[in-house]
């Protein structure tokens, strides 16, 4: 009973930290890996060519 009103009035503390104080995320190991495959297999998935960004390098270059 005091604990729901312990974390209700001071938060809880957030489970994604391991004992180091790094950020640990608890999701399965296929999960990174199909996520690291797609972030590597092509340029669609970059964030450094993502639509706004090429939008504005565009409009930065029709000036000239």
């Amino acid at each position: 009973m005091i604990k729901p009103l312990l974390n209700f009035l001071f938060g809880r503390k957030p489970e994604i930290f391991d004992n180091q104080g790094q950020v640990q995320h608890n999701l399965p190991k296929e999960k990174w890996e199909s996520w690291q495959a797609r972030y590597m297999q092509g340029d669609q998935y970059n964030w450094k060519n993502h639509t706004g960004r090429r939008a504005k390098d565009q409009a930065r270059n029709s000036k000239n």
